[in-house]
C-alpha cells in the first residue's frame, strides 16, 4: 500500500495566482488588443544598443561574464545605477544599492528579512498585485489605507498605525499601478512624519519615475530627512531598459540591506553576471537618457489616443483619471457594472483589460478596471476602443 504524498505547504496552496498573469495566457493569441498587460512597447527596445553592449562584453571578457559574480551585483552597475539616483536629487553610493532580478524579487528579499508570519503590513487601496502575493507568502496581514484620486490618506494611514501597529508601509508613489496616481509632495512628507513617529518602516516602489511626460517631478520619500533612515527605495531597469534582462535595485540601510544580500544568497546567489555586465556597459556607452525620451514622447501619444476614445468606448456614466506618466489609466463603470463579468464578453470581441478587483487587500471594488496604453501603437489602441465598446455596450 502506497503512502500518500506529503502535502504542500500552507501558504503555498493558500496563495492564489496572479489573475494578471493567469489572462495574460488567455489573450495570447496575436489578433487581441490587449489593454491588460503593464509590458512596454516592445518596438521601442533599444535592442541594437543592448546588443552592441552583450556583443563587448562577450567578446571583452568573455571569462568575467561567464563566471559567477557576487551577491551584491556587479560593481560596475551598481555605481552607475547610484550616478543616476544622485542626479535625480537622492544622493547613493554603490555600497547603498543591492542588485536584484527586477524589483518583484526586491519586495521578495524585504518581506523574508522583515516580517514575521502575522505581522501587519499596510498597503494602499487598491495596490499593486503582486505585492499582495508576496505579502500573504510571507504570512502577513494585509491592511488597506484609505485614499482618493490622489492616492492614500495620510490622516488614515496615522489612524491605522496606532490602531494595527504595522512593520512596514507598501507604496507605489509615483505613477501607481494600477491607477497611475502620483502622491503629492505634502502627503509624502506626512507618510515620511507618521513613519518618523512610530517607527514604521517604509518600501517605496518606483519602477515608472522616469517615464514623466507631463506634470513636475515630485521628490522620493527616501530623499527627505525625516524617514531617511526607515525608507527602502526599489527601482527597476524593466520599464526603462528592457524586462527581460530582469534586473532591478534595492536601495536601504546598511543593516537591512546586509540582512537582503544574505536572503538573496539562500535565493538564487545573485543575478546574471552577463545580464549586469551589459547593463552596465550599455549605461556607458548609450545615452539611455536620449532612448527615454523618444519612448516618453511615444507613451504620450499612446495615453492621448487612450484618453481620446474612452468617451465613446465606455458606457456613460463611467470615470477615468489622467495620469501625467507610467503605464495605466484607472477607470471605474457605472454602479451595477461587473468588470470581471464584461470581460468575458470582451475577450470574444479580440479585446482585453483586466478587471480591478483583484488589486484591492479588502472591500474590491468590481467595477473597476486597468487600462494598458503602452504596448499597442495609437491606431491599435482607436481599434481596440471600437472593439470594448461593442463589448461594454
Amino acid at each position: 500500500m502506497r503512502a500518500d504524498v506529503p502535502a504542500l505547504a500552507t501558504r503555498a496552496a493558500s496563495v492564489a495566482g496572479s489573475p494578471v498573469r493567469d489572462l495574460l495566457a488567455l489573450t495570447a493569441r496575436p489578433e487581441v488588443i490587449s489593454f491588460a498587460g503593464g509590458m512596454p512597447a516592445a518596438e521601442l527596445f533599444d535592442s541594437e544598443g543592448i546588443a552592441a553592449a552583450f556583443g563587448r562584453v562577450l567578446t571583452e571578457v568573455p571569462g568575467a561574464a561567464l563566471q559567477y559574480s557576487t551577491t551584491e551585483g556587479d560593481p560596475g552597475l551598481r555605481t552607475a545605477t547610484a550616478a543616476r539616483l544622485t542626479a535625480r536629487g537622492l544622493h547613493t553610493g554603490a555600497d547603498d544599492l543591492l542588485i536584484t532580478s527586477g524589483s518583484q524579487q526586491a519586495l521578495t528579499l524585504l518581506a523574508t528579512a522583515l516580517l514575521e508570519p502575522g505581522d501587519t503590513v499596510l498597503v494602499e487601496s487598491p495596490t499593486y498585485l503582486a505585492a499582495l502575493q508576496c505579502f500573504a507568502f510571507a504570512g502577513a496581514r494585509v491592511v488597506p489605507v484609505p485614499g482618493d484620486d490622489e492616492g492614500l490618506d495620510p490622516e488614515a494611514l496615522a489612524e491605522l498605525v496606532r490602531r494595527e501597529r504595522p512593520k512596514l508601509l507598501y507604496t507605489v508613489p509615483t505613477f501607481q499601478n494600477p491607477t497611475g496616481r502620483t502622491l503629492p509632495a505634502g502627503r509624502r512628507e506626512a507618510v515620511a512624519a507618521v513613519a518618523e513617529r512610530h517607527g514604521l518602516w517604509i518600501v517605496e516602489d518606483d519602477p515608472y519615475g522616469e517615464l514623466r511626460f507631463a506634470g513636475e517631478p515630485v521628490p522620493w520619500i527616501a530623499a527627505g530627512p525625516r524617514a531617511a533612515d526607515r525608507t527602502v527605495l526599489l527601482g527597476s531597469y524593466s520599464k526603462i531598459m528592457a524586462p527581460g534582462l530582469r534586473l532591478g535595485w534595492l536601495r536601504a540601510p546598511a543593516a537591512l540591506l546586509r540582512a537582503c544580500v544574505i536572503v538573496k544568497q539562500a535565493a538564487d546567489l545573485h543575478c546574471p553576471t552577463v545580464n549586469q555586465l551589459a547593463a552596465a556597459r550599455y549605461l556607458t556607452d548609450a545615452d539611455l537618457d536620449a532612448h527615454l525620451s523618444r519612448v516618453r514622447v511615444a507613451y504620450r501619444e499612446r495615453r492621448d489616443a487612450l484618453l481620446d476614445g474612452l468617451a465613446g468606448a465606455l458606457p456613460e456614466g463611467s470615470r477615468w483619471n489622467r495620469p501625467e506618466g507610467g503605464m495605466f489609466v484607472w477607470a471605474s463603470l457605472p454602479e451595477g457594472y461587473d468588470a470581471t463579468e464584461r470581460l468575458r464578453v470582451a475577450v470574444e470581441h479580440d479585446v482585453a483589460f483586466v478587471p480591478g478587483a483583484p488589486f484591492f487587500a479588502a472591500d474590491p471594488d468590481p467595477a473597476a478596471m486597468r487600462l494598458s496604453f503602452v504596448t499597442h501603437t495609437p491606431d491599435e489602441i482607436a481599434e481596440g476602443l471600437r472593439r470594448l465598446a461593442k463589448a461594454l455596450h
